[in-house]
């Protein structure tokens, strides 16, 4: 920009106003647009010290606050008004949008769907209409609030795994329960599906109030007349502002039963309506757990339910085992169950899952487990349970809308409402149906009179200018009403047949059948009841199913891995390098004293079964170690393996250090005060002490004794005060004395001597036993030969006596085995090369001490006895025998079953021929 600054520019600036003067006037009005930068500063400087108000000294600051109202304005309270507006926010989301009506069980939104569909003529008997059609008529008419949330929530009134019984008929892909969204709506299709149509039947019959829309264009219903408890049948999710409900889906037989009953019954309690109500039927199916959430939720209103997938084992012919997965809980998305599992795996939080895969099809849900070869399936089972959404907690909040106020229902205050709404819906629609009949029956005596009067009837119609004229005097001449006369001048002659009076009077007389009946409802509310019954009665029949949700009143949800696990006798062996493993009892079979055994156990050249005990899978095992220390494992946390299988290593099981070895097992199930733990150890030195200082053991083990150096732990037993102890070594003798000669002694004592031996004697303690465990004295020679020995031959003697003779040391090898025993046993013997035998004692013959016996096994390859274990072989037989028992039954259960389902299919097939 140039500024002003010659005479030349000054002429012509003159010149331009003289100028613009002839066309626009006196131009001195007209604003600068460019003035001289001196100027420019002046102003600008002026504008700077213009004195601000506030600036000051006598500015007095005054309130903008009114305390007064005015013409527009009114003073109000902050705090009160904040606290109005937000109230009337909440209770607008709570009745208007979040929670449902206690008496249809719907949302405005889910009420204004299936009254908009109704309104369009998309009934479950017409054709689909696309559902943008139909969520644009509900927008545009009723609900306001978006086509997303208008479409979403009929996206779920579809959907089968959401709803126990969908309300909407669904046509193309609306979701699944794998969490895929449904299509969008221009590419789906939509009616109302059979049991919608029950929930308007009656609306037009003046059942329920209506109230207007959002402009008042149009009129909605209030609630809908629902011949069936849609609130419990369906259930109900909400969020609204300061409370939630979530009511799970039932059973439509269940609930109509319970309906009925309190119908009947007016005083029942909630106990009795739960026998009716046996509680959620989730669409799902899956299991729930225990009774207690169910009884709480029906009770208070709240409640937690255990839900748990419903699985099974399947056990392969390679030794694997893999669990399947057919029913999951309600609302659990599978791919993220399946995305936990393999997260637990890839963390390792979970150890023993080889192959996860989703199986699933149109026949059904079906997630495949695949497990390691070693891994209880059970226990696996039990931590996925307990670390994923196989198993969830479902909380039943059941809030909903009473009078149009929120308000917890307990199960009869729910079926109540409902039966108080349909006993002034089926009032309201009898007196509908009534005013209807009456009218109609008005207007057939009308016709009667006309027709009985014919020929004056005509004669007046035809002296008469107007209808008008004819219809005042028929009134007149007849006494008819306005009505009456009005139907008579429309009348057509072909009403004046014979036939066509035949059947008006018979429609009078079934009208003034129906008024009566109608009257009678009105007037004695026990026949209104049993209508109501009835026509819920009807509903049962056509539409209830069976129960998809199992419920196991003696299941708890938290349980640990040993209820999982069935309780059974099993054979845990351990080698001398420390591998463990179990085996069903029942594998063997017994087998004559004599025979040659069978392989039980698969070992490395340098490795030798060392211990057999005979347990259940339910019982505790104390493990010692050559450093005397002990372990607490549950014999089911060793791996159930075959007989040829080598077993795992202890060192899998406990934390046992590298050169500690596991060489003895004790099978406890209590810990009494009046029982002891008695270990007895190489050097023949025995330690008395109560076994209840073993009940708690953690991870990494106690101290259990005190040893001298290179002794070692044989044996260790439970006993009792008044036992009897017997002590038996390489050499072949066996000392006997009583346990009150050793003393009570403390968890990490050393212990006494029990058992001495010569100075230069290379003998060794083999074994111990007491008198708990039987009368009759077992010993067992390396070569194979045993016997049986009355305990009254060996003298009892004071501990650390050197014993008596038990067995002929020379012929039947060193005495390998020495024990007490009822004689009715069995005893699994397993030699150093792994072949095992089980027989009976009975076929054992009783000799002396000094005899070396019969032969019990046949050895061969000049292999020697290992180890040998007592068995109850009563206790082994009824197990056997319960076992075929219980598979027995099983057989015919399912034999009945298949004939019966045969017989069912014949009999339908033999109905449809005969239709």
């Amino acid at each position: 920009m140039a500024f002003i600054d010659n005479e030349e520019d000054k002429k012509e600036e003159q010149n331009d106003k003289d100028d613009d003067s002839k066309y626009y006037g006196n131009t001195d009005e007209l604003k600068v647009v460019f003035k001289e930068e001196n100027e420019i500063k002046k102003i600008v400087v002026e504008e700077d010290e213009e004195v601000i108000p506030q600036n000051n000294e006598e500015y007095q600051v005054q309130s903008q606050l009114i305390e007064e109202e005015t013409e527009f304005l009114a003073p109000i309270n902050v705090s009160q008004e904040m606290r109005k507006s937000f109230l009337e926010y909440a209770m607008s989301v709570i009745v208007s949008r979040a929670l449902p009506d206690a008496r249809d069980g719907l949302k405005p939104v889910h009420r204004r769907i299936l009254y908009s569909m109704s309104e369009l003529g998309v009934t479950s008997s017409d054709p689909f209409k696309k559902s943008a059609r139909i969520v644009g008529d509900v927008l545009g008419k009723y609900h306001p609030h978006g086509d997303t949330a208008i479409y979403e929530s009929m996206v779920r009134m579809a959907q089968d795994f959401s709803l126990r019984y969908p309300l909407i008929d669904g046509h193309g892909n609306f979701g699944s329960i794998d969490g895929d969204e449904a299509a969008a709506m221009r590419y789906t299709e939509a009616r109302m599906s059979k049991i919608a149509n029950e929930m308007i039947d009656g609306l037009k019959k003046n059942t329920v109030d209506f109230i207007p829309n959002y402009d008042g264009s149009e009129l909605e219903p209030l609630v809908l007349p629902a011949r069936f408890p849609n609130l419990l049948i369906s259930g109900s999710v909400g969020i609204a502002v300061g409370m939630a409900t979530n009511i799970p889906p039932h059973n439509l037989g269940e609930v109509i039963d319970g309906v009925i009953a309190l119908a009947r019954k007016p005083e029942i309690t909630i106990e009795e309506l739960m026998q009716y109500v046996k509680g959620p039927d989730f669409p799902t199916g899956a299991m729930i757990l225990g009774r207690k959430g169910i009884v709480d939720a029906y009770t208070t209103g709240r409640g937690s339910i255990a839900v748990r997938s419903k699985t099974h084992i399947e056990l392969l012919k390679n030794g694997k085992s893999r669990i399947i997965v057919t029913e999951i809980p309600y609302e659990v998305r599978k791919p993220l169950m399946i995305e936990k599992i393999a997260n637990l795996v890839k963390e390792k939080k979970v150890e023993g899952i080889i192959d996860l895969r989703d199986e699933t099809s149109r026949k059904g849900i079906r997630v495949v487990i695949e497990l390691k070869k070693n891994v209880v399936p059970e226990v696996l089972l039990n931590q996925l349970f307990k670390l994923t959404n196989l198993q969830t907690n479902y909380s039943a909040n059941m809030i909903a809308l009473v009078n149009n106020e929120p308000k917890l229902l307990n199960l009869k205050e729910a079926l109540d409402v409902y039966l108080q709404h349909q006993i002034n819906v089926v009032s309201r629609r009898t007196q509908f149906d009534l005013e209807k009949a009456e009218a109609r029956a008005h207007i057939l005596e009308g016709l009667k009179i006309a027709i009985s009067n014919i020929d004056e009837v005509i004669r007046i119609i035809r002296n008469s200018k107007t209808d008008a004229e004819a219809q005042e005097k028929m009134m007149t001449q007849f006494d008819l009403s306005d009505k009456q006369a009005k139907a008579i001048t429309e009348m057509r002659l072909g009403r004046l047949t014979g036939l066509a009076i035949e059947k008006m009077n018979e429609e009078l007389a079934e009208l003034n059948n129906s008024i009566t009946n109608f009257k009678q409802i009105l007037s004695d509310r026990s026949k209104l009841i049993q209508l109501i019954i009835d026509e819920l009665t009807i509903i049962r029949d056509k539409y209830s199913d069976e129960r998809r949700t199992e419920i196991d009143i003696n299941n708890f949800g938290d349980i640990s891995d040993e209820d999982l696990i069935p309780e059974k006798n099993i054979l845990i062996t351990m080698s001398a390098k420390g591998y463990v493993k179990r085996i069903p009892l029942i594998e063997y079979k017994v087998q004559k004293r004599g025979g040659v055994g069978s392989s039980t156990q698969t070992t490395y050249s340098d490795d030798d079964v060392a211990k057999i005990i005979s347990t259940t899978t339910h019982t505790d095992l104390l493990v010692f170690t050559s450093y005397g220390k002990v372990y607490r494992l549950r014999a089911h946390q060793i791996p159930e393996m075959s007989k040829q299988a080598k077993g795992i290593p202890f060192l899998n099981l406990i934390q046992i250090e590298k050169d500690e070895r596991v060489v003895s097992l004790l099978a406890t199930n209590s810990y009494n005060e009046d029982e002891y733990l008695v270990t007895v150890t190489k050097f023949g030195v025995i330690k008395r002490t109560p076994i209840v200082q073993y009940q708690r053991i953690n991870r990494n083990g106690k101290i259990a004794l005190s040893m001298r150096e290179g002794d070692e732990l044989i044996k260790a037993m439970k006993v009792k005060e008044n036992d009897e102890i017997i002590i038996g070594a390489s050499n072949g003798k066996v000392v006997r004395f009583s346990l009150d000669q050793v003393r009570p002694m403390s968890r990490t004592a050393t212990g006494v001597t029990g058992m001495r031996f010569d100075e230069n004697e290379k003998a060794k303690v083999i074994g111990a036993s007491n008198t708990s465990e039987g009368n009759v004295v077992l010993s067992i020679g390396a070569n194979g030969f045993g016997k049986k020995t009355e305990l009254n031959e060996y003298r009892q003697t004071k501990r650390g006596a050197k014993g008596v003779k038990s067995i002929n040391a020379d012929k039947s090898g060193a005495l390998i085995y020495v024990g007490l025993v009822n004689g009715n046993e069995d005893i699994m013997v397993v030699t150093n090369k792994g072949i095992a035998i089980r027989t009976s004692l009975e076929t054992v013959a009783d000799s002396s001490r000094s005899t070396k016996g019969v032969r019990v096994i046949q050895i061969k390859d000049n292999s020697k006895i290992q180890s040998v274990a007592v068995l109850d072989i009563e206790q082994i037989e009824k197990e056997v025998e319960q076992e075929i028992t219980r598979t027995h039954e099983l057989l015919l259960q399912t034999s009945d079953s298949s004939n019966n389902l045969s017989e069912t299919k014949n009999i339908d097939k033999d109905t449809e021929a005969q239709e």
